[in-house]
């Protein structure tokens, strides 16, 4: 059954490459066939693999950085902040960084910032002479970093696979929180190193017409996502610096930021800061689709044991120093062709606490592992950034040669960049 588990992932991931149907439908189908004809579950049983508590904070959260996205005021706040640097020509790598985090970490997610920024950076790196690899990576890191933090897209994912893996849940912050550190850290060194290099041969015709203002709708929901962060953050925050106080306890163990991002939701339509079939309809179904189809069949795995014969196997052939190493290696390669929230993390993070306690290493270096390697090869034009990116390319670029750019020169710049940055994290550990 072990093999059976395992081919079908590898199976649901090839057929969506080359179907283009999502990944999670074949998952749902195999987790079915596997189940009740090869486990003997009943069909009920199989369903109550649907991972619902992931669903319910994906849903929740996405309603409500909805609104943002809906009325424009991320798109413009965007606009404005890149505005306001067109006087660093040497800096405009790290400007795309920074500008990509923030839009991302304010909760337009990995997918929204890169279908949103990718024609504007690909059209600016063609204006400035700033290298289309530099170009696509700051974009990338930005987008990847920003959507990493623990009230973001995949900072909310990530702490619910851990939670689902068994890891307690002041933990997940504390994880969340490392691998947002570490994401966002790595690329400032990379893009620094490579703005003081190429200072002298920097140029810059970034527009010089300011963008119109945020109006009141979208200075509304600018207003409303600070207000949910601080509402989210404070309390763990506190809980970890002051422990065992019994208030800050009650309160951390009762804060959910599905049912806060819900309650925020239902102010925005209150005020009426979006329309409601709009927001509803920019809630990222397929993602949903192939984060709980590939958790399913995950769960069976979970079932007959294969993340613990993983573990095993990993623990007892591997040199305890490598096995970080090897496990970046494995989420590229699985991000080459595969999503990281929707396959590489479910995937990889259930086996992480008894890989943590079988080998002595830090569950944090291993999640850290996974992430990084995964998001190492996302600009992959088979997976989901690299993709957007070429998608958004004008007609002025050449859509073969970038493919080629992007798969040839910044994936694998990508991940040997990686590797360097989990050398040296793992001196840290």
């Amino acid at each position: 059954m072990t093999l059976y588990i395992i081919a079908a992932i590898v199976i649901s991931i090839a057929l969506g490459y080359i179907t283009k149907i999502n990944i999670g439908l074949f998952a749902i189908v195999f987790s079915y066939l596997i189940g009740c004809f090869g486990m003997e579950l009943s069909a009920y049983e199989v369903i109550e693999l649907w991972p619902l508590k992931i669903f319910f904070v994906i849903f929740a959260v996405t309603l409500f950085y909805n609104f943002p996205l809906a009325n424009g005021a991320l798109e413009k706040l965007c606009s404005h902040l890149i505005y306001k640097c067109r006087h660093f020509p040497a800096l405009l790598p790290l400007v795309i960084f920074f500008v990509a985090t923030i839009v991302a970490g304010l909760g337009a997610g990995y997918y929204t910032v890169l279908a949103t920024m990718a024609p504007m950076i690909l059209l600016l790196a063609k204006r400035t002479n700033l290298n289309i690899i530099i170009a696509t990576l700051s974009v990338n890191y930005g987008a990847l970093a920003g959507a990493n933090f623990v009230t973001s897209q995949s900072g909310v994912i990530f702490r619910e696979l851990m939670r689902g893996a068994g890891v307690a849940n002041d933990n997940t912050f504390t994880y969340a929180l490392g691998i947002f550190t570490a994401t966002f850290l790595m690329p400032i060194v990379v893009l620094g190193i490579y703005s003081i290099i190429n200072a002298k041969n920097s140029r810059i015709a970034i527009q010089t017409v300011m963008p119109e203002p945020l109006d009141s709708k979208q200075k509304k929901s600018i207003m409303l996502i600070f207000i949910m962060m601080a509402v989210v953050l404070i309390v763990p925050i506190l809980n970890l610096l002051i422990p065992n106080v019994e208030t800050i306890q009650f309160l951390n163990a009762r804060i959910d930021i599905g049912f806060i991002a819900l309650f925020f939701a239902l102010v925005s339509l209150i005020l009426k800061l979006g329309d409601e079939k709009v927001v509803i309809a920019l809630i990222p179904w397929n993602t949903l689709i192939m984060i709980c189809g590939v958790g399913m069949l995950i769960s069976l795995g979970v079932e007959i044991g294969v993340v613990y014969e993983l573990t095993e196997w990993l623990s007892t052939n591997v040199p305890i120093w490598m096995i970080p190493i090897l496990v970046f290696i494995i989420s590229a390669i699985m991000s080459v062709f595969a999503s990281t929230l929707g396959v590489v993390a479910p995937t990889l993070f259930p086996m992480v606490p008894a890989l943590a306690v079988a080998s002595g290493l830090n569950p944090l270096l291993l999640f850290i592992c996974i992430v990084m390697g995964a998001q190492s090869s996302s600009i992959s034009p088979f997976s989901s950034g690299g993709s957007l990116i070429l998608g958004a390319s004008q007609v002025h670029i050449d859509k073969n040669q970038l493919l080629n750019t992007l798969l040839f020169k910044a994936v694998p710049l990508g991940i040997v960049v990686g590797l360097l940055a989990i050398f040296v994290i793992q001196l840290l550990f």
